[in-house]
């Protein structure tokens, strides 16, 4: 009997955490409102052929900008390439989500090359917005579109296939996005959820590559609902057999295989601050384990250093807050929340 109801409780908390990421938090939608006429680019296949690069025919068409099949490589000022996280060839995007080359990264870095509102001037300071498990970069447009207030900052959306591959995998897709950017500028995360551990791993990358260099450039680190300690929800929901079809090699990382993937994540060596939400009482997950935002606990935010800030909001819905926006904009400037 007792088998039988934890499983039907593991069950509506998978049904919940699902719901809180996917229905309850609507996630805007980004226009091709910038897509270029026909004939302002050569047709990727034509300059391709004379580059020597494999690539397919492809036209200028509108994408959803990834949602969990692409992952970005490579980001200038909003033009991004992107690699499919089921076949594994590669795309180039505009600002618009327009699709304008698709084959081979070697063709798409070409052509890339060649946009000239991809290689204009850049900001000062870079913030570089990773959203979580279940969710898609779009999730982080209204943090960013704030954050771009400010005449220095640029914000840069990381999309990349949360379902799909380890946290080892999306690591490296971002430096690569990361290493790519002009060394002239300073960089700082913004993470949500899942999105903060990628950043971990990919700076437990820099330090065991001894790329002082790189860490030298990151300013700031903001963590929202981060799972610091792993996921309580993350090992109950993995008891089910759909979990991990679900949410894919990073899911289960945050809850069964936390131990062999904490080795791999560093402490930001720059300033960090981590915003944790903390509902009234009443409103717990007993699938949680504590008081905190319905999925992650308070206690699971934590991390030795960092600055904590607790908000009254869900999980899905902290990067939207006002308050915490504007927490989040205090800090990357001057290292403290208020």
């Amino acid at each position: 009997m007792w088998a039988t109801r934890r499983t039907l409780i593991a069950a509506v908390g998978l049904v919940t955490a699902l719901c809180i990421s996917l229905t309850f938090a609507k996630e805007p939608r980004v226009s091709p409102s910038n897509r270029p006429a026909d004939d302002e680019v050569q047709p990727p296949d034509a300059a391709n052929s004379r580059a020597g690069h494999a690539s397919l025919f492809t036209l200028q068409l509108p994408t959803a900008g990834g949602r969990q099949f692409w992952t970005d490589h490579c980001w200038r000022n909003g033009w991004r390439i992107q690699q499919n996280a089921v076949t594994g060839h590669w795309r180039l995007l505009d600002p618009g989500n327009v699709r304008h080359a698709w084959g081979s990264r070697r063709a798409c870095e070409h052509l890339l090359d060649r946009q000239p509102g991809a290689n204009g001037p850049a900001r000062r300071h870079h913030v570089i917005l990773l959203h979580g498990l279940f969710r898609s970069a779009a999730s982080m447009q209204p943090l960013a579109a704030r954050l771009e207030s400010s005449e220095d900052r640029r914000g840069v959306l990381f999309e990349y296939a949360s379902t799909r591959a380890s946290i080892t995998a999306h690591a490296a897709a971002l430096r690569d996005v990361v290493e790519g950017l002009p060394q002239t500028v300073s960089i700082s995360f913004v993470g949500h959820s899942m999105g903060n551990i990628v950043v971990r791993h990919a700076l437990g990358d820099w330090e065991r590559a001894g790329n002082q260099q790189m860490l030298d450039r990151i300013t700031a680190v903001v963590m929202l609902g981060p799972p610091n300690q792993g996921a309580a929800i993350a090992r109950q929901l993995a008891k089910l057999p759909a979990y991990g079809l679900v949410a894919g090699q990073g899911g289960l990382e945050l809850g069964p295989e936390w131990q062999q993937l904490q080795a791999k994540l560093a402490i930001p060596r720059c300033p960090f601050g981590i915003i944790a939400g903390r509902l009234p009482d009443g409103f717990t997950n007993p699938l949680v384990g504590g008081a905190g935002d319905f999925v992650v606990s308070v206690d699971e935010t934590r991390l030795p250093g960092g600055t904590m800030l607790e908000v009254n909001q869900v999980h899905s819905l902290l990067m939207d807050d006002p308050a915490v926006q504007q927490a989040v904009a205090n800090f990357i400037d001057r290292q403290r929340f208020n």
